[in-house]
């Protein structure tokens, strides 16, 4: 996403401080580009706030305008794949200028998740921990002799249902 130019005292700049210097290359993600050894969520947060705090931002800060902010993003980052297909979608990271892109949108995505989970208090890792557990006991993993994860047992064939001799 470039950056554009803010008006003089604007409240809002397109990165709200998650630029490329403002985090360490090591992602602390412990997928396949991270070692986890990098910042956690809870100290991007606080780097965030203090960010916001500096400039006085705080007042623009309000739960809606970060939601609204996130949204935004989060379209941003949609619209790095719209009109992909499912085959270029998944190749996105080959293309140096596209995987700029896509991991700018995803700082700024995360940016703004961080800074409205610090405005009403809610712990992003502790909720998706929690909805985590919700989902594997309302989905279950499929079990032998089982369909799918509802607990139902599998359908039978026609070829199946042949009564005995």
């Amino acid at each position: 996403m470039p950056t554009t130019p803010q008006p003089p005292g604007s409240p809002h700049p397109r990165h709200c401080g998650a630029g490329p210097s403002a985090v360490p290359p090591a992602s602390g993600w412990p997928g396949p580009d991270g070692d986890g050894d990098g910042p956690s969520a809870a100290e991007l947060g606080r780097r965030l706030v203090a960010f916001a705090e500096a400039r006085h931002w705080q007042p623009f800060h309000t739960p809606k305008n970060l939601v609204a902010a996130l949204s935004v993003e989060a379209s941003e980052l949609v619209e790095i794949f719209q009109w992909s297909t499912p085959e270029e979608s998944a190749r996105v990271m080959d293309d140096p200028g596209q995987a700029h892109r896509v991991r700018d949108e995803v700082a700024d995505v995360l940016a703004y998740l961080l800074q409205f989970c610090a405005a009403v208090g809610v712990d992003p890792l502790t909720a998706l921990a929690a909805k985590i557990e919700r989902n594997e006991q309302r989905f279950p993993a499929p079990t032998p002799g089982r369909s799918d994860g509802t607990g139902r047992p599998a359908p039978v064939d026609d070829a199946e249902r042949t009564p005995p001799h």
